[in-house]
C-alpha cells in the first residue's frame, strides 16, 4: 500500500486506521468480557434452577404411592424451554422430567457440579443421601444465540459511529491544515518577480519555522536581485558621461581631419559608441522595469503619454512614418506614466527598426486600454516569435539593436499583471508583425479626484 502524497490525506488515513484498530480491539475485549460475565450469569441461573426444583421433586417423589415410575410434567401453555431437567434415582432410573427433556442428552450422574457436553451445559445435584438426583441442562446454542445478539447490538452503533468519527477526523484535519493551504495559495499566487515577504499568520507552531525559512530565502533572493538591478542601473548611468565625452571626441576628430580613412574610422567609433549608449539606456530601462514602482494609486489618461512619445519619435523619422490612433474618450490606467512611456517607446522603436520603411508603423490605443503596435514586413516564424521576448534576442544576427526592447516590455507586462502578445502576420493582413499589451484600467466608478492627467 502506497501512502498518498497529500499530508492531509496521510493524517486522515493514519488517524482513521489507528482509531479503527483501537475500536476493534476494544470491541473484541469487551465482547470476550461480556461472554465471560454472561456464562457466569447463566451458570448461576442453571444452578439456582436445580436447587429450587430439587426440594419440590423430592416431596413429589416421596409422596407417591407407586414408586419407580417416570412422570413427565405437562406444560400449562406452549413456550420455548431453554432449561430442561430430569430427576433420577441412584440406579439411574428417570423419576421425573420436564415436558421437553430428552433423557438421551443427559449423561450418567457424576456427582454434584457442572458438566458440559458437545451440545449442552449441565448442572447436577442430589438429595436424601444421593438417592434422588437432578440434572438441569441448557443448550449451548442458546448461549451462543444470546452472545451473538449482544455482539450485534454492540456492533451496530459502531458501524454508525465509526464512519461519523472518520468523517469528523477528515474535517478536523482539513480545518487544522487550512492555514497551511492558505500559505501555499499565497506562494502559488506570486509571480516570478514578486519576492516580497509572504504573510504567515495563523500557521501552527510546527510550521512557523518553515514559513520563516521561506521568507528568509525570499529576502536573500530579493537582496541579490536588487543588488544586480542596482549595479546594472548605476553602471549604465555612470557610463553615459564618458560615452558622451567619447562621442564628442570622435565627432571633433571628424570635423578636424581631412583624411577620408581617419574620418571613416572616427565615424565607425562614433557609431559604436552611440550603440553602446543606447544599450546603457536599455539597461537602465530594464532595471526600472524590474525594480521600480510601475503602478500608482490613481488613474492617468495615458493618451497624452502615447501622443508625446509618438511625436518625439516622429521627429527623427520621415513624415507619416508613424500613424497614431487614439480614442476620443480618456483612457484611464494606473500604470506609471514613465513605465508606459518606456513600454510605448520600445514597441515603436522595435517596429521602426524591423518593419518595412515604405509603410507606416501603426500605433493604436483602444478605449479599454489595449495598446497595439503593428508594422509591415515579412512573416516572422513561430519559433522565432517564441524567443523574441528573451534578453539579447534578435530576429536575426544581422539586426541592429540591443535585443532588449521586447524583454523590457515583457518585464513591464509581468509586473502590471498582463501579457505581451506577439503575432505574425498581423491581424487582417497576410504579412507583418504586431505586438499588443492590455494595460490595467481604473474602474469607471473612480471618483474625479482619483483621475489625473499628465
Amino acid at each position: 500500500m502506497r501512502w498518498p502524497a497529500s499530508l492531509q490525506a496521510r493524517l486522515a488515513l493514519s488517524l482513521g486506521l489507528v482509531l479503527t484498530i483501537l475500536w476493534l480491539v476494544a470491541a473484541t475485549v469487551t465482547a470476550v468480557t461480556i461472554r465471560g460475565e454472561m456464562d457466569e450469569v447463566f451458570d448461576s441461573a442453571l444452578r439456582e434452577t436445580a436447587e429450587r426444583i430439587l426440594p419440590l421433586a423430592v416431596t413429589d417423589i416421596v409422596g407417591r404411592e407407586d414408586q419407580g415410575i417416570t412422570q413427565r410434567l405437562t406444560p400449562i401453555r406452549a413456550h420455548d424451554e431453554f432449561f430442561t431437567y430430569v430427576v433420577r434415582d441412584s440406579e439411574g432410573r428417570v423419576l421425573l422430567q420436564s415436558h421437553a427433556a430428552d433423557p438421551a442428552i443427559f449423561p450418567p450422574y457424576d456427582g454434584t457440579g457442572f458438566q458440559q457436553t458437545a451440545t449442552h451445559r449441565l448442572y447436577s445435584d442430589a438429595a436424601l443421601r444421593g438417592t434422588i438426583r437432578i440434572t438441569v441442562a441448557e443448550p449451548l446454542t442458546h448461549r451462543a444465540e444470546v452472545a451473538r445478539e449482544i455482539q450485534v447490538g454492540f456492533s451496530l452503533p459502531l458501524l454508525i459511529v465509526l464512519p461519523v468519527a472518520l468523517v469528523a477526523i477528515i474535517l478536523t484535519v482539513r480545518f487544522s491544515l487550512a492555514p497551511l493551504r492558505h500559505f501555499r495559495t499565497r506562494i502559488e499566487a506570486r509571480s516570478a518577480r514578486d519576492l516580497s515577504e509572504i504573510p504567515a499568520e495563523g500557521l501552527p507552531a510546527e510550521l512557523s519555522p518553515l514559513a520563516a525559512t521561506v521568507n528568509g530565502l525570499l529576502a536573500r533572493m530579493r537582496d541579490a536581485f536588487e543588488a544586480e538591478r542596482s549595479f546594472a542601473a548605476n553602471a549604465a548611468h555612470e557610463i553615459r558621461t564618458p560615452l558622451a565625452g567619447a562621442i564628442g571626441q570622435a565627432q571633433r576628430i571628424r570635423s578636424e581631419t581631412r583624411d577620408p580613412a581617419i574620418d571613416a574610422r572616427a565615424r565607425e567609433i562614433e557609431t559604436t559608441l552611440k550603440r553602446l549608449t543606447r544599450l546603457s539606456e536599455r539597461l537602465m530601462q530594464l532595471a526600472r522595469a524590474e525594480g521600480g514602482q510601475l503602478r500608482t494609486d490613481r488613474g492617468t489618461d495615458i493618451r497624452t503619454v502615447a501622443r508625446i512619445m509618438v511625436e518625439d519619435m516622429a521627429r527623427a523619422c520621415a513624415p507619416g512614418r508613424i500613424v497614431l490612433t487614439l480614442p476620443d474618450s480618456p483612457v484611464l490606467s494606473d500604470i506609471h506614466p514613465d513605465a508606459f512611456g518606456i513600454l510605448c517607446r520600445n514597441l515603436v522603436e522595435n517596429a521602426l527598426r524591423h518593419g518595412a520603411e515604405t509603410t507606416p508603423v501603426e500605433v493604436s490605443l483602444t478605449s479599454d486600454g489595449l495598446l497595439s503596435v503593428a508594422n509591415d514586413g515579412p512573416v516572422v516564424p513561430r519559433d522565432t516569435i517564441a524567443r523574441l521576448a528573451g534578453r539579447f534576442e534578435r530576429a536575426n544576427a544581422s539586426s541592429e539593436g540591443s535585443g532588449l526592447g521586447l524583454a523590457i516590455v515583457t518585464a513591464i507586462a509581468e509586473r502590471i499583471g498582463s501579457d505581451l502578445v506577439l503575432v505574425s502576420p498581423r491581424a487582417d493582413a497576410p504579412d507583418g508583425f504586431q505586438a499588443s499589451i492590455q494595460l490595467p484600467m481604473v474602474p469607471d466608478t473612480a471618483s474625479p479626484d482619483k483621475i489625473h492627467k499628465s
